[in-house]
């Protein structure tokens, strides 16, 4: 029996010696290398497309917006608003890229899904967190949050006229630089993903040059527009506010004008403003708001002329964000006020606007949004052709939006 003790432990002796040695003479597998994707791979695709209808009880067919929406008025019935495809993505470590194309766009009343560029850019970052970057290219001027904001996002069916008639489409062609700390950057975009209606990601600070023509159109003096906009979001318990101030300056040239109306020799006229931008986010009651005031190119019925005069107005959209199970409900009220002129549209329109807009947004799962928005409006708008021209009137207005 002594004998067979020995030799069990003998053999497991051996087997420890053998193993240490393997143990010793085999080095440990080394982890696979990561493999890098190409830059074709780390982009993404989406999109949002938006159908409307806003004939319904609608009291006075001359009573539009043009830069709003040109189904309203007159022989306005369905009307395809946008159809946006979106490709993005960063494909290094220090580049981004984003590129929007609008297959809706309505150049006039009687011509109909165009396809035109909105959005090209690209984010080139200037240190490792990329919080500092400049972006090159056609993209968003940073005046005004509803300007920024998204129109996928924005809770009325249109941009109010104070602050969008600032810049056309909301865009241009320039160079601008944009500064936000990460903890900031990451806050901005959960504004977005959360469903809370932000504006996106334009920095804490910016400041550019850009053509100052708006989208889509070449420079006409060579002299480029400058714009800086500072914001800051913060939370307060579970409250989320963010102000903003905003401004820029330039000259407009007048590219549309009619045969009798007199213009400066040049054609360029100062264009200026400042704004300022109030935010409480929907959580659940929500509260938007801004106001802006300057000087602008403006159709003068006295004289028959377009003149550099002030223009000023503002509006507050108040909203309340309801949960009901996996759906969200927002019913929503916006008040817009604004005197001044719309430098892009024929003889820089003249306008005095008083809106009251009620409505309710109904999302039923992410991919559908529906709204009903019920709109009083008082507008005068006068050019050459269209003097002591006020339209009263009320219409209720219909959209569904599909998210993809």
């Amino acid at each position: 029996m002594r004998k067979l003790l020995l030799a069990f432990a003998f053999l497991g002796i051996c087997s420890s010696v053998s193993a240490q040695q393997e143990n010793i003479q085999t080095p440990p597998a080394e982890p696979p290398k990561a493999v890098k994707k190409p830059w074709y791979e780390s982009f993404n695709i989406r999109g949002y497309a938006q159908v409307r209808y806003n004939g319904l009880f609608e009291t006075n067919p001359r009573l539009g917006c043009e830069q709003c929406d040109k189904s309203w008025g007159d022989g306005g019935s369905f009307f395809i608003r946008r159809i946006r495809i979106i490709f993005s993505g960063q494909i290094s470590e220090r580049v981004y890229f984003y590129i929007q194309p609008d297959f809706a766009s309505a150049p006039s009343s009687n011509a109909l899904n165009f396809a035109q560029i909105r959005d090209a850019y690209l984010d080139v970052g200037l240190d490792k967190k990329n919080e500092f970057r400049f972006r090159i290219g056609q993209s968003k001027v940073p005046f005004g949050f509803e300007n920024l904001q998204s129109s996928q996002n924005r809770i009325p069916l249109d941009r109010a006229d104070p602050t969008n008639s600032a810049v056309a489409n909301e865009r241009d062609l320039g160079v601008f630089f944009y500064w936000a700390p990460t903890e900031k950057r990451k806050l901005l975009s959960a504004l977005v993903r959360d469903g809370l209606k932000g504006s996106g990601d334009y920095g804490i600070f910016g400041l550019g040059i850009y053509n100052g023509q708006t989208a889509n159109r070449p420079d006409e003096n060579g002299e480029p527009h400058v714009v800086a906009r500072l914001t800051y979001p913060f939370a307060i318990g579970n409250q989320i506010i963010e102000p903003s101030i905003q401004g820029y300056t330039g000259k407009y040239v007048i590219t549309s004008a009619s045969a009798g109306t007199e213009l400066q020799t040049d054609r360029e006229y100062i264009d200026r403003r400042v704004a300022a931008t109030f935010v409480l986010y929907p959580k659940p009651f929500g509260i938007q708001a801004e106001y802006n005031i300057g000087e602008g190119p403006e159709f003068n019925t006295f004289t028959d002329a377009i003149e550099v005069q002030e223009l000023h107005g503002g509006y507050t959209t108040l909203s309340y964000m309801k949960q009901v199970g996996d759906q969200i409900i927002i019913p929503f009220a916006r008040m817009q006020y604004y005197k001044g002129g719309k430098k892009h549209e024929l003889d820089a329109r003249s306008y005095r606007v008083r809106d009251l807009e009620l409505g309710v947004e109904w999302q039923p799962f992410p991919a559908l949004e529906l709204v009903a928005m019920y709109t009083f409006s008082s507008r005068r708008f006068e050019d050459f052709a269209q003097q002591e021209n006020l339209q009263e009137g009320s219409l209720m207005r219909f959209q569904a939006q599909l998210n993809f």
